[in-house]
């Protein structure tokens, strides 16, 4: 199981320091600064998944500090203050924190806001990986192309491109719905002005006649006619 950073930035010493200790014992790891300078080097030395920020401080207060590392982070900021206005809590919210605890605070409040933001945070991080690991898989309906394995199938069976009618269909794939012209694919694939497009239709009926269960009546590759080719969506 991983196990998650905690940084606490905070100018009381006191409070900084029972933080930690209640932190520590729910199986953090805690790391401290004592303003928003230090909670930045911290940031930038260690591998941080939640800051527990304190709004006043010296140097640097915690609405520059978290305006600062939201230049490059996402993870979570729980504002820590003393005053509990709502427009202090809309403008801490409004310049990047995700959660506000007054001060007095319990333990287990704090604990529980930390745990609620992490889940979150967890979340947020499994999509962001399942996104990449899909980026760059193209499916429409069955028909599947994956451009880290170079691999084209259809309901589940391989099919064998050429090189140019795999650059071709990958065009189509990317883009589904869009209708291409003879002359935009001929650029595109070949990467040099079109002089002869007539080609591009000889490539088509061979990627046709690999994809489709009819070729005559293409459920995904058809044709736009006068205009040109496109994939055709799928519900």
């Amino acid at each position: 199981m991983e196990v998650n950073h905690v940084l606490v930035v905070e100018d009381d010493k006191e409070i900084r320091e029972g933080i930690e200790i209640y932190l520590k014992s729910q199986g953090y790891v805690v790391f401290q600064a004592a303003d928003g300078v230090e909670g930045l080097e911290v940031i930038e030395r260690e591998d941080i998944h939640l800051a527990i920020v304190d709004v006043m401080m010296p140097r640097m207060d915690g609405i520059a500090m978290t305006v600062k590392l939201r230049e490059k982070y996402d993870f979570p900021v729980i504002f820590l203050s003393a005053k509990s206005e709502e427009v202090d809590k809309i403008m801490g919210l409004n310049m990047g924190a995700d959660d506000y605890v007054t001060k007095p605070f319990t333990p287990m409040e704090l604990l529980a806001r930390v745990n609620s933001q992490l889940r979150r945070y967890r979340k947020f991080l499994e999509k962001l990986g399942d996104k990449a690991e899909t980026a760059n898989i193209h499916t429409i309906g069955g028909l599947e192309l994956n451009e880290d394995t170079v691999e084209v199938t259809v309901d589940g069976e391989a099919v064998k491109l050429t090189p140019i009618e795999y650059k071709i269909l990958l065009l189509l794939m990317k883009n589904p719905g869009r209708v291409f012209s003879t002359e935009e694919i001929y650029e595109r694939v070949w990467n040099e002005r079109a002089v002869n497009t007539d080609t591009i239709m000889v490539h088509v009926r061979n990627i046709r006649e690999k994809i489709e269960i009819n070729p005559k009546e293409p459920k995904y590759l058809k044709v736009v006619w006068g205009v040109g080719y496109k994939i055709e969506k799928q519900a």
